[in-house]
């Protein structure tokens, strides 16, 4: 399965496709790429290619320019940061590792996140799974909201945050780690791990403070599955900092402000029954991103676990794009938007 596609712009933006025909290859690619290419080779490529190829472009035109905040290089932590009201971020979040006695895994989430109001953020992720020699599926999605209940910021904030999860067995997007997760788990085949539905409430306690150009977060999870299981426990820390906090006076694409850098760890606590660290997997590594020219930002964090019961290593990365104002870019406004909500009520 091999097909080269080249598309320029007028800015000169080039766009170069390599799809891999080995089947190994092929299996360490994100599981939503995957899918998307092998529809991409049917009959109808070249006719596929080009209507993807130009939606993508026009939705980049349309919906831009975007916001250049600095995001906040972590994986699993939250930050008690909301997004701006209006604003949507699109982001592709990825994890692949081994288990010592099984395949190579890559999981991948979706994330659509919107800013409802200063004081509310939700979002929809979309999650998958591809593994060598076995398959790629898609294993479900989540439902997240975040309130921010002071009026102002804080020396330490709070965020309350409350998730419905429906996933079956498979899922290894590793949002988090919770109660006696571990390499176990990542064994089974998806044909088999799909079969275990997971209808979940997740919910967590953020907390995070700003200083000297220091983001540190701290998040407690408590996540039950509803079909009579016990609460489940973890946690996850981070703390990270801009290389530097004043920009340069030239433009520049690698200039250090351009980059962030820090330290990120989580990892279960037990159960209800079963609380503590015995039978945990707990991870620790660096994570960085850099802001680029063109309006996205770029993660990466090798992670290590820190235990038996862990995953040797576990490799994320992820591209997020913020769009500023998105309903009004469609024609709608916001503002009107919420007012007949409150009407309706």
């Amino acid at each position: 399965m091999n097909f080269n596609f080249n598309f320029q712009m007028k800015m000169k933006f080039n766009f170069n496709f390599n799809f891999p025909s080995g089947r190994k290859e092929q299996a360490l690619l994100p599981a939503p790429i995957l899918l998307l290419a092998r529809r991409l080779t049917k009959a109808d490529m070249p006719r596929r290619i080009s209507w993807s190829a130009g939606l993508f472009v026009l939705l980049v035109l349309v919906l831009g320019p975007v916001c250049v905040g600095q995001e906040r290089p972590y994986f699993v932590t939250y930050t008690h940061e909301m997004e701006e009201p209006g604003n949507l971020e699109i982001a592709m979040l990825n994890v692949t590792g081994k288990p010592s006695a099984g395949n190579r895994f890559w999981g991948s989430s979706v994330e659509l996140e919107y800013g409802v109001t200063g004081w509310w953020t939700t979002e929809l992720y979309l999650d998958g799974v591809s593994i060598p020699n076995d398959s790629t599926i898609f294993t479900g999605y989540r439902l997240e909201n975040r309130f921010y209940p002071l009026s102002r910021q804080h020396w330490i904030n709070p965020v309350i945050y409350v998730e419905f999860e429906n996933i079956n067995g498979a899922d290894k997007s590793m949002r988090e780690v919770v109660g006696h997760d571990g390499a176990a788990d990542f064994l089974d085949r998806n044909s088999e791990t799909r079969k275990e539905k997971k209808r979940e409430v997740e919910l967590k306690l953020i907390l995070g403070s700003n200083f000297r150009g220091w983001n540190i977060s701290e998040n407690l999870i408590f996540e039950k599955n509803l079909i009579n299981s016990p609460w489940e426990f973890g946690y996850a820390v981070a703390a990270s900092r801009p290389l530097k906090l004043l920009a340069s006076s030239r433009p520049c694409a690698f200039c250090a402000e351009k980059f962030a850098a820090g330290i990120e760890m989580n990892g279960g606590l037990g159960t209800r029954y079963t609380a503590g660290l015995h039978n945990t997997s707990q991870y620790l590594g660096p994570t960085m991103n850099w802001r680029s020219p063109f309006g996205a930002t770029l993660s990466f964090s090798p992670q290590f676990g820190l235990n038996d019961y862990s995953l040797p290593r576990l490799f994320r990365f992820g591209v997020s794009y913020e769009v500023d104002q998105v309903l009004s870019r469609m024609g709608f406004s916001h503002k009107d938007s919420l007012h007949k909500n409150q009407e309706g009520r």
